[in-house]
């Protein structure tokens, strides 16, 4: 049938269109090299052909091996210059524009959808209190079904958070804490579960790592994400090393995945080559997997039909779009994701931060006084060359990293707006700018560094074991 002109094409989705092309195309070459009867050859072209016109039908393309619709693509770096200045997938972010990536056209070109005043009022009205100021500011401003998971909240159905990171040093720094404070944020005011993914399996494949020291990072990174607060009760960190080997739900959710998902697929989406290990290509399944409440039988009593919300940063959609477009054809419900802005380096808002660079960050680890050295040092101001024309013109708080660090990290709404509109005007120097946010962060890392003191190892494998949460499902 699945040859026959007759088909009801239009009941598949561009992704299937994509795989039904791509598979026509490859039996065509395969009945012409076989030598087969030219009627058969004719007939399987002509399949080819109808399934391509209705490909470029449903999306507005023309069918190109190996590159899957656009609405999977991270972003199509070969258009024209002025349309496109950023790059942006799961490993890099670069922008020419010092205020950094436009996040308006990503919306466009991820698909997702822009979170506005009204969903964050409906927020408010379902939690009864005021929203995050990540919400509040826009630092999380993208989503992908936020409404249903609202739906399902205000119907007393259940969902559960997952995110994660990649361990890929001993050390993070203060932009990796963004998606755990929101996230204990939103495990707090929904109260459900929570799943956090420590991909050190990643980490192997694509960093100069042993799996022993990519999971001993794992550890430690785990340490700093408990000293956000989480709930032991209510949270399952889990080593990708670790979980893999001893959950069969996990493992059959990324196998089924990966049957879903073609090599040309990825090499679209992620822009792998043939000299990539085969590790890399088939991880993205499994940083999938966590999506779907199977892959954690002990923490959902084995019920498929939960539904998952990720907060993550923006260059970590790409995963999930593979997934979402997945999860029907595997019966899954599809995960709904909220989307956070970068975190700008020191140096500027034109790159993400590096843990292998100490000088592009605020590490966890910093003494009050590197705080102190690197923000005066090596934080990117947005002032004038001189005092005189400062006070005359004023500082660009779009561009100064010392103002982008304090909408992150500085509670207060009033007092931010002040700082800005004082900074703006020229009342308020670069130096003094920056004085505002060193007496900022430095209580914040020295009460993280407290709060990790006290975290043992008994209480990360307490934390990483595998384990019913104080949820009924």
């Amino acid at each position: 049938m699945a040859d026959s002109p007759n088909c009801d094409l239009k009941s598949l989705t561009p992704l299937q269109l994509f795989e039904r092309v791509t598979e026509q195309g490859e039996k065509v070459r395969a009945l012409k090299a076989g030598k087969a009867p030219k009627d058969e050859i004719d007939a399987a072209v002509r399949m080819l052909l109808s399934l391509k016109q209705s490909y470029k039908t449903a999306t507005g393309q023309d069918y190109q091996a190996g590159l899957p619709p656009r609405d999977l693509v991270l972003i199509n770096n070969s258009t024209t210059k002025e349309d496109d200045e950023d790059f942006v997938d799961p490993w890099t972010v670069q922008t020419s524009n010092a205020k950094g990536v436009d996040y308006d056209k990503l919306i466009v070109r991820f698909g997702s959808s822009k979170i506005d005043t009204d969903l964050i009022n409906r927020i408010e009205r379902a939690i009864g209190q005021k929203p995050h100021r990540f919400l509040r500011r826009g630092i999380f401003f993208s989503h992908r079904d936020m409404d249903q998971i609202l739906d399902a909240y205000e119907n007393k159905k259940s969902f559960y958070l997952y995110t994660g990171r990649g361990p890929s040093s001993q050390a993070m720094h203060v932009g990796h804490l963004i998606p755990f404070i929101f996230t204990k944020w939103l495990q707090e005011v929904f109260d459900v579960p929570l799943v956090i993914q420590l991909t050190d399996d990643e980490k192997y494949l694509w960093k100069d790592l042993t799996t022993e020291k990519a999971y001993e990072y794992a550890r430690e990174n785990a340490k700093d994400i408990i000293a956000c607060g989480f709930d032991i009760n209510k949270t399952f960190i889990f080593s990708d090393l670790d979980y893999l080997g001893t959950s069969t739900g996990f493992y059959r959710n990324i196998v089924r995945v990966q049957k879903h998902v073609t090599f040309n697929q990825v090499k679209g989406i992620f822009g792998f080559t043939d000299s990539d290990c085969i590790g890399k290509i088939s991880f993205p399944a499994i940083q999938a997997a966590p999506s779907f409440s199977s892959s954690f039988p002990q923490i959902f009593n084995g019920k498929e039909n939960i539904q998952c919300l990720i907060p993550c940063a923006i260059d970590q959609d790409p995963y999930f779009r593979m997934t979402r477009d997945v999860a029907p054809r595997i019966g899954q419900p599809k995960p709904a994701l909220l989307h956070s802005i970068f975190f700008p380096a020191l140096q500027g808002a034109q790159t993400k931060m590096s843990a292998s660079d100490p000088n592009s960050s605020i590490f966890l680890t910093d003494t009050p006084k590197q705080i102190k050295t690197k923000i005066n040092k090596h934080a990117f101001s947005g002032g004038r060359d001189t005092i005189e024309e400062h006070r005359k013109y004023g500082g660009n708080c779009d561009v100064d990293v010392s103002f982008m660090y304090l909408t992150f990290f500085l509670e207060d709404d009033d007092k931010l707006e002040q700082l800005k509109q004082a900074y703006t005007s020229g009342e308020l120097l670069t130096g003094e700018l920056k004085k505002v946010l060193i007496e900022t962060l430095q209580p914040l890392i020295a009460a993280h560094q407290e709060r990790r003191k006290q975290v043992t190892d008994e209480m990360v494998k307490q934390f990483m074991t595998p384990r019913k949460l104080a949820f009924e499902f």
